[in-house]
């Protein structure tokens, strides 16, 4: 990955630390009940989220379908939020440590998973 950066993952909810480094909020909508300054966002990475429709559709279908959102957000992030993604990896290079914050309750079945996966492909991991 770029220079070895340490790409992490934490829940919105979760105190903020030092050892976070450069932390990207990347939920389309704000986390509900979190204000700035806990959140401690560096950078809000909306336009890399999953879409309004795949988010909805996501909340209204049953744990099993995880792997059905995953290759739909997957499909998305290689070519409506292609450009986006790139920027986003671009932006993020520099930093030797970096957290994506999602607000998802879940923290293996949620979007910031897949989104970590193809920020490794586009840093080069």
């Amino acid at each position: 990955m770029a220079d070895d950066m340490d790409l992490r993952r934490k829940r919105a909810y979760d105190n903020a630390v030092a050892e976070d480094g450069f932390r990207a909020l990347v939920d389309r909508l704000w986390p509900r009940g979190v204000s700035k300054e806990r959140a401690a966002i560096d950078l809000w990475a909306k336009d890399t989220a999953p879409s309004t429709q795949l988010r909805e559709d996501w909340h209204h279908a049953p744990a099993e379908d995880w792997g059905v959102y995953a290759d739909r957000y997957r499909a998305e992030l290689a070519h409506e939020t292609a450009p986006a993604l790139a920027e986003l990896a671009e932006t993020l290079r520099p930093h030797p440590v970096v957290t994506l914050v999602y607000a998802a309750h879940d923290p293996e079945h949620n979007h910031a998973v897949v989104l970590e996966e193809a920020l490794r492909a586009q840093l080069g991991s």
